[in-house]
């Protein structure tokens, strides 16, 4: 079988990421979290990526972004990015919803820990009580598709499964709303990144499931609401 190189772009939250996987197994990875350094960093962190795995761009068989939703202006940057250099090098562009790397990205971490009949939650700060949000399986079947929601105490009260574990950014704000709570559990500090997207961008590849690169955008869910700066 031809080794299947893919780039993967991570720029959905505050980290911003970069893997490369070779047949659906990260090879490399290279991230930070800082607030704004997307722009700034993720050219050099592919050509890093590139460097650390004895590749060149000629060899790489497609690039893969984190489609959102997340951060309108990470998500803008990762898919220019992706989009240029697909189209610089002649290759395919694939999108990866952003929960759906997280998810996967974390059973893979902790799958062992938890029973079949639990769910797991993937979850992007949407600012206040308000997250970006899926619902999965313990094997990564998607049971409710993305949304936003604004979470209470009786969110998942009507569940029937054994535990809900929720994760990411906008998770971890919940710590004390769900303190008493034995049925949901917060899985703290989380974070996301583009390795979490090797398995399914292989998948991607093999199923041809490419994206135009001239009509595509990134999943933002939300429209962008520009605001005043409080100080200038």
């Amino acid at each position: 079988m031809k080794n299947i190189y893919i780039l993967q772009i991570e720029t959905a939250t505050p980290v911003c990421s970069v893997a490369i996987s070779l047949n659906g197994e990260t090879l490399v990875s290279i991230e930070a979290e800082e607030q704004n350094i997307h722009a700034s960093h993720l050219t050099l962190f592919i050509e890093k990526a590139i460097m650390d795995a004895n590749l060149n761009y000629s060899d790489l068989s497609a690039i893969a972004v984190s489609e959102g939703p997340g951060s309108y202006t990470g998500l803008r940057i990762g898919v220019s990015t992706a989009k240029g250099l697909c189209y610089g090098l002649n290759i395919p562009f694939i999108a990866i919803n952003t929960l759906d790397a997280m998810c996967s990205g974390f059973l893979k971490e902790r799958k062992e820990e938890y029973i079949a009949n639990s769910l797991f939650i993937p979850m992007l700060d949407a600012r206040r009580m308000e997250v970006y949000m899926a619902t999965y399986t313990a094997d990564a079947k998607l049971l409710i598709k993305t949304k936003a929601e604004i979470i209470d105490e009786d969110s998942f009260s009507n569940t029937e499964a054994a535990t809900v574990t929720l994760f990411g950014s906008g998770a971890d704000k919940f710590t004390d709303l769900f303190a008493d709570n034995r049925k949901v559990q917060i899985s703290p500090g989380f974070k996301n990144s583009a390795a979490f997207m090797s398995f399914l961008a292989f998948v991607a590849f093999e199923s041809q499931d490419f994206e135009d690169l001239v009509y595509f955008e990134p999943y933002y869910l939300k429209d962008f609401i520009a605001t005043t700066p409080k100080k200038r």
